[in-house]
C-alpha cells in the first residue's frame, strides 16, 4: 500500500507543478480577468499540501500497519481530487455550482488528517 500512496503523492505533485505553471503563465490573463486567480492558487496549494501528505502516509506505511493510516491516504487522495478538482472546474468553466462539491473534498481532507493522527497515536 505504501507504494500506491507514494506514487499518488508524486503524481499529484507533478500535476500540481504543471498546473501551477500553466496558471501562472498561459492562463494568467484569463484567471485575472475572471477574478479566479485566487481560486486557482488555492486549488494548487491544497493539491501540493496533500501530495506531500500522501508521500508521508506512504513512508509511514512501512513503519505503521494500520487500517486508519490506509483510510487516511484514501481520504487525502479523494479529498484532493474532489476539492481541488471542483476549484479547477470553477476556474475552467466558470460554473460556480461546482463550489458546492468542494466542501466534500475538504471534509475528506480533514478526516485524512484525523485518521493520520489516530493511526500514529495507536502505533
Amino acid at each position: 500500500m505504501n507504494k500506491f500512496f507514494l506514487q499518488a503523492g508524486a503524481l499529484l505533485g507533478a500535476i500540481g507543478v504543471a498546473l501551477g505553471a500553466f496558471g501562472a503563465h498561459a492562463l494568467k490573463d484569463k484567471l485575472t480577468t475572471s477574478g479566479r486567480m485566487e481560486t486557482f492558487e488555492t486549488a494548487v496549494k491544497y493539491q501540493f499540501y496533500h501530495a506531500l501528505a500522501l508521500v508521508l502516509v506512504g513512508i509511514l506505511a512501512k513503519e505503521i500497519i494500520s487500517k486508519n493510516l490506509t483510510y487516511s491516504g484514501y481520504c487525502f487522495l479523494g479529498g484532493t481530487l474532489i476539492f481541488s478538482g471542483a476549484l479547477y472546474l470553477i476556474c475552467f468553466t466558470g460554473i460556480k455550482t461546482f463550489g458546492a462539491i468542494a466542501p466534500i473534498g475538504g471534509t475528506l481532507m480533514i478526516a485524512g488528517w484525523l485518521l493520520l493522527f489516530w493511526a500514529v497515536l495507536k502505533s
